[in-house]
C-alpha cells in the first residue's frame, strides 16, 4: 500500500443532473482521500467520461485536459437557449423546414478542421477573475474572444427533425452547445444541445469506466485496483 496514499486515474461514467464536483466529493468519500481533481468539466446534463485524477496523478492534469476528446451529441433544432442547451430559457422559437440530408451535412462541414469558436456566456472562463457563469446569472453579456478549436472529424447519425444526432472528435476547450447552437443558426431555424455524452478523451474510453452508483457501492479496494495506475498512463501516451 502507498503510504502517500493512492495514485492514478479512475475513469466515471457520470450520470445525468450532477455536477462533475458532485463525482469528486462522492470519489473523495469511497477512495477516503481528499487529493483528488477532474479533467475536464461535464455540464449537469451530460454524461460520460469524466476523468478522476487522484494522489500524484494530480500533478499530469492538464497534461491529460489536452487531449482530443470524442461526444455523442442531439442537436434540437427550432429554439435557442440561453445556455445554449436544454437548461437555459428560451429566447427564440422558429419553425424548422423539411431539410434535405445535404443541407444538414452542408451546415456540418462549415464545421470542420480549425476554426473561432466564441465561448457561451454560461461558462466557466474568467474575466477579470469572475467566471462568466456568475456574471451571466446577474443578467450581464460580456464580449467574449473567439477561440481557436479544431474538429478532426463528424458523422451525422440519426436525422429525425427537429433532432439531429451526431458523433463529434474535437479539441480541447470545445463548447458542444456552442457547436449546436451555431449549426442551428447556420440552418437558419435556431438550435440547442438537448443531449451530450462524452465517450473517449485522449486514449481513454468508457470500457473501464465506473458508473457513479458503483462507485457509491463498491468497496475501496475493488475501486483502487479499478484505477490506472501512472506506470500504465505513460505506456499508453507513449512517454
Amino acid at each position: 500500500m502507498d503510504l502517500a496514499g493512492p495514485s492514478g486515474v479512475l475513469l466515471i461514467d457520470k450520470a445525468p443532473d450532477m455536477t462533475s464536483h458532485d463525482v469528486v466529493a462522492i470519489a473523495r468519500r469511497a477512495l477516503n482521500t481528499k487529493k483528488i481533481g477532474h479533467c475536464g468539466t461535464l455540464d449537469p446534463m451530460a454524461t460520460g467520461l469524466l476523468m478522476l485524477v487522484i494522489g500524484r496523478a494530480t500533478k499530469i492534469q492538464d497534461l491529460l485536459m489536452s487531449e482530443d476528446k470524442q461526444y455523442q451529441g442531439t442537436i434540437t433544432l427550432g429554439s435557442s437557449t440561453s445556455t445554449q442547451d436544454r437548461e437555459g430559457e428560451i429566447l427564440e422559437t422558429k419553425p424548422v423546414p423539411d431539410f434535405t440530408t445535404e443541407q444538414i451535412h452542408a451546415a456540418f462541414e462549415a464545421y470542420v478542421g480549425a476554426f473561432e469558436q466564441i465561448p457561451p456566456m454560461v461558462s466557466a472562463i474568467k474575466k477579470d477573475g469572475v467566471p462568466l457563469y456568475k456574471l451571466a446569472r446577474k443578467g450581464q453579456v460580456i464580449e467574449r474572444d473567439p477561440r481557436p478549436v479544431h474538429i478532426t472529424s463528424y458523422q451525422v447519425t440519426r436525422v429525425a427533425l427537429p433532432e439531429i444526432d451526431f458523433t463529434l472528435n474535437c479539441s480541447k476547450g470545445f463548447y458542444v452547445r456552442t457547436y449546436a447552437h451555431d449549426i442551428g443558426e447556420r440552418l437558419g431555424c435556431c438550435g440547442h444541445l438537448s443531449a451530450l455524452r462524452r465517450t473517449r478523451s485522449g486514449r481513454f474510453t468508457l470500457e473501464r469506466a465506473v458508473t457513479v452508483a458503483d462507485l457509491k457501492v463498491t468497496p475501496r479496494e475493488a475501486l483502487l485496483k479499478a484505477m490506472i495506475s501512472l506506470a500504465e498512463i505513460s505506456l499508453m501516451r507513449g512517454a
